[in-house]
């Protein structure tokens, strides 16, 4: 790989973890300019600690150690829950393509089956969790809520970003409608089918996304020149990149940037990759209209409105 003429911006995020900070606007100026470049940035000073990232990936691990007839049982439960397992091979990112080399465990937002204010209880998604794993489910699901009070953070720095109401994207993520992928790349033990890759290319769905990666590497950004520069693992940060509805809401000021997850030529192909992603997304019944602010007599909006729930199904249909 040549050396690129874009780089992926390290932003200091310290200024967002507390109320009151003078240096907020700074901070969202450097946010703007990422989102809007190349749609990527690692933020170091977060506010999820070390130690907890550290035993997440510990559990992910001795999760996808278990017999895959164990894993199994966990498998989504319809076509489009996107709660529980995910065979290697299942998803297609690139539908023209092979499936993906990659093993996958999606949670979303704890739901109690006899939670008394919902009325409709068997249109409740519920996550899936292997018998006699509690450490587990208590990990991932501390490090899902964890997730959910970093991404209001970045939620309010977008606001700040883009000169809107502080609350503006926190209002409309309320209903906490993220999903918290857990990810597996197994050792690469024979040649892969033609054009097939861990991950193929693909842009994400929702508002942005924010990744925990080991040091394996393999994952590519495309830049807006049309070049694929790595992304790896910088430690002490996560890696934070806009996705499609975000890309809807401000009418490609900030892009949702297609990136990959490709094969090492080097000895690392015949080790695991880990990585898990948090994907913040928009309450379902949020309308996706362009932003008042982000359209111009000479930029209409480019797309028509949709509802946060509709742009997922979309999505999901022509990944599964």
């Amino acid at each position: 790989m040549s050396t690129p003429s874009v780089e992926i911006p390290v932003i200091d995020f310290a200024a967002f973890l507390n109320e009151k900070n003078d240096q907020q606007p700074i901070v969202g100026y450097q946010i703007y300019q990422a989102c809007h470049e190349i749609g990527f940035m690692y933020l170091k000073n977060f506010g999820i600690s070390p130690i907890m990232i550290d035993q997440l990936f510990s559990e992910a691990k001795q999760f996808f150690d278990l017999p895959i007839a164990v894993k199994s049982q966990l498998a989504w439960s319809d076509e489009f829950s996107n709660r529980g397992y995910v065979g290697i091979e299942r998803e297609r990112l690139e539908p023209n393509q092979p499936g993906d080399l990659k093993e996958a465990f999606n949670v979303g937002k704890e739901v109690i089956r006899d939670e008394k204010s919902m009325e409709d209880k068997s249109s409740l998604i519920l996550n899936q969790w292997p018998r006699g794993q509690d450490n587990f489910r208590q990990t991932v699901l501390e490090f899902y809520n964890a997730c959910a009070q970093a991404s209001d953070r970045i939620c309010k720095a977008f606001a700040v970003a883009l000169n809107l109401p502080e609350s503006f994207f926190s209002d409309r993520h309320t209903q906490q409608a993220h999903t918290l992928r857990l990810l597996h790349y197994p050792p690469i033990q024979q040649s892969p089918k033609a054009g097939q890759v861990r991950a193929g290319e693909h842009s994400d769905y929702g508002s942005f996304t924010l990744l925990f990666q080991d040091e394996v590497g393999g994952l590519e950004v495309c830049t807006a020149q049309g070049e694929w520069i790595a992304a790896p693992c910088i430690p002490d940060t996560i890696l934070v990149n806009t996705g499609d509805l975000m890309q809807r809401w401000t009418n490609h000021i900030f892009c949702s940037t297609q990136h990959r997850v490709m094969i090492p030529k080097s000895y690392r192909a015949k080790r695991s990759r880990y990585s898990v992603a948090f994907f913040c997304h928009p309450n379902n019944d949020t309308e996706i209209a362009c932003l008042e602010s982000c359209k111009q007599p000479n930029r209409p909006p480019l797309y028509p409105p949709i509802t946060a729930g509709d742009y997922l199904l979309s999505r999901l249909q022509e990944t599964y």
